[in-house]
């Protein structure tokens, strides 16, 4: 096992030099931490937890608050969850796992005890009942995701509202005028988590401003649900011939359902989705869609974060424009709509 002494003479500084690098207890010259780190590096030196949580010194673990709820897609918090870890390891800190579910608790829990030098939170609310306990303890922090008011506070996120607007645009570009939304899951929208509010808000604004009717409708997912609501859609508006798709448990039922009632895709209705790239290319329909860069914001969050730990980080918020690919899944608008086949 590599020993403090070790790094010390492979960095050609003292042994008390590589504990102040560890602990942050004094200010130390870039140069010679810089050093002092890529010795820890190159020689896989891993500080004695016990003797670091005496030393009152850093943990060297991040806090990551994932999601694990029913309504939400399971992958994509986990593709973000392993840029988080990956890019941590980078810079020498390790990750411990909480669950959101947990809220505020795991927050008091966490910096009450010491467990983590800072924290990463997902699943943020417009009125996130974590943030007031986070701001008020002032350990280092990020949010995936956006709150109404960001005062305080360092946020990474898809940019959703810009997101939303290019769903509409793109179809209106096409010539469609009557446009459905398929989104999250009822209980989603009752949360007002930031990143489903946020695309239907770009979603409406935009189409007030191209006079493009929209008509939004949550959906559980899942070929009941969907055919449920597609069922409305069409009852509501029957002259509807585009889809924005943010739910990707519903995305291939309402693909199956439209092929059962004879509407084909993209020559009766488009279909545009905001989705990771790996559904929207996947789908029995390749998707025009709005990919969600998980492992950007995974990295970007880890980084601002470990900015912040070393002294460097501000507040700030940090929106990645979204970018949306064309596929096969839209065109120009038809000039009727099929009748339904009866079928369901």
């Amino acid at each position: 096992m590599v020993t403090l002494a070790e790094v010390a003479r492979h960095a050609g500084v003292s042994a008390s030099t590589v504990s102040y690098v560890l602990s942050g207890k004094r200010s130390i010259s870039a140069g010679t931490r810089q050093r002092v780190e890529q010795s820890i590096r190159e020689l896989g030196y891993h500080p004695n937890a016990g003797a670091r949580a005496l030393a009152g010194s850093r943990s060297n673990i991040i806090a990551l608050m994932v999601p694990l709820r029913t309504d939400m897609y399971v992958p994509v918090m986990m593709e973000i969850a392993i840029a988080v870890a990956t890019t941590a390891r980078t810079h020498g800190y390790d990750v411990l796992l909480l669950t959101g579910e947990e809220g505020p608790d795991a927050v008091r829990r966490v910096t009450g005890s010491g467990l983590a030098d800072a924290m990463i939170l997902m699943d943020v609310e417009l009125e996130d009942e974590r943030l007031p306990l986070l701001r008020q303890t002032g350990r280092p922090s990020v949010l995936i995701g956006l709150p109404a008011d960001t005062t305080g506070l360092t946020c990474v996120d898809l940019d959703f509202t810009a997101a939303g607007a290019l769903c509409v645009e793109h179809l209106a570009a096409l010539g469609h005028r009557d446009i459905a939304v398929i989104g999250e899951a009822p209980a989603v929208y009752e949360r007002h988590t930031g990143f489903a509010e946020r695309t239907l808000d770009g979603l409406r604004t935009r189409a007030r401003e191209l006079g493009v009717r929209l008509l939004h409708r949550p959906c559980e997912g899942g070929y009941d649900a969907m055919a449920a609501t597609l069922a409305r859609v069409f009852d509501e508006r029957p002259a509807t011939t585009g889809f924005v798709v943010q739910n990707e448990s519903a995305i291939e039922p309402l693909l199956a359902l439209l092929r059962r009632q004879g509407r084909a895709v993209p020559e009766d209705v488009s279909v545009v989705a905001v989705c990771p790239e790996q559904v929207a290319t996947q789908a029995s329909v390749r998707l025009t869609a709005v990919s969600i860069p998980a492992r950007q914001m995974g990295r970007y969050a880890v980084e601002h974060l470990v900015a912040k730990l070393d002294g460097r980080g501000t507040d700030e918020v940090v929106l990645i424009a979204p970018e949306l690919t064309r596929r096969a899944s839209s065109g120009p608008a038809a000039t009727r709509t099929p009748p339904p086949t009866g079928k369901s």
